[in-house]
C-alpha cells in the first residue's frame, strides 16, 4: 500500500562546508571534509601521561581514539555532560580523533567568502589552532585547523596507545540501573 510520500535521499550539499558547533559561549566549526561522524560520547579509557587535552582514549569502529575535550584544550572549565554533548570524530593528518564539544549546531558554509583572519590575542595561538573566522547567522565562528590536533596525540601513536594496532587494556565497568 503506498502512502504517496516520496521518501527523498539527502544529497551532498557542496555549499554547506563546516560542521558548526559550540564550546561554552563560542561557536567554531570544522570543515566537513575532515569529519567522519557525529556520535553521542562513548566508553573512554583514561590514559596516565597523556595531554591534559587528552582525556582518555576510546575504541571506534575498531581502532582506538585520542578523545580531545575541547573545553579543557581551550582552558575553560569542565561541565556536566548533557544529551546535546557529542563527538565530533574526525581525520587529524590520516589519524582518527574525536574532540568532546558542548553542542552540534548545524552544517553550513561560508556562502563563497574566504576565511578571514583569526584575530591576534597573544599566547595560547598555538592552543586554539584557529584557521580562520567566518559569520553564519548573524555569529562569528571560529573555524579551527584539525591538523594542529596531531601534536596532542604524536606521543600516543608512538607509544601505541592509539591507532589501528592499540588494544584498550581496561573496560569501564557497564552502568548500573
Amino acid at each position: 500500500m503506498s502512502t504517496g510520500i516520496v521518501s527523498t535521499r539527502n544529497r551532498h550539499d557542496p555549499s554547506k562546508s563546516l560542521v558548526g558547533f559550540v564550546v561554552g559561549e563560542v561557536h567554531y566549526a570544522v570543515p566537513i571534509a575532515r569529519v567522519k561522524e557525529i556520535a553521542n560520547p562513548m566508553w573512554l579509557v583514561e590514559l596516565p601521561h597523556a595531554p591534559a587535552a587528552v582525556i582518555g582514549v576510546a575504541e571506534f569502529r575498531g581502532d582506538v581514539v585520542p578523545v580531545v575535550d575541547l573545553r579543557a584544550r581551550f582552558g575553560l572549565a569542565p561541565t556536566a555532560r548533557t544529551r546535546k554533548t557529542k563527538w565530533i570524530v574526525v581525520d587529524v593528518a590520516n589519524r582518527t580523533a574525536a574532540l568532546v564539544v558542548d553542542a552540534v549546531t548545524d552544517v553550513f558554509g561560508t556562502k563563497g567568502t574566504e576565511l578571514r583572519a583569526a584575530p591576534t590575542l597573544g599566547g595560547g595561538e598555538d592552543v586554539r589552532g584557529i584557521a580562520g573566522v567566518t559569520s553564519y547567522d548573524g555569529k562569528l565562528v571560529f573555524v579551527l585547523d584539525v591538523s594542529r590536533l596531531r601534536e596532542l596525540t604524536e606521543s600516543l601513536a608512538a607509544s601505541g596507545q592509539i591507532g589501528p594496532g592499540a588494544q584498550l587494556s581496561a573496560r569501564p565497568p557497564e552502568p548500573s540501573a
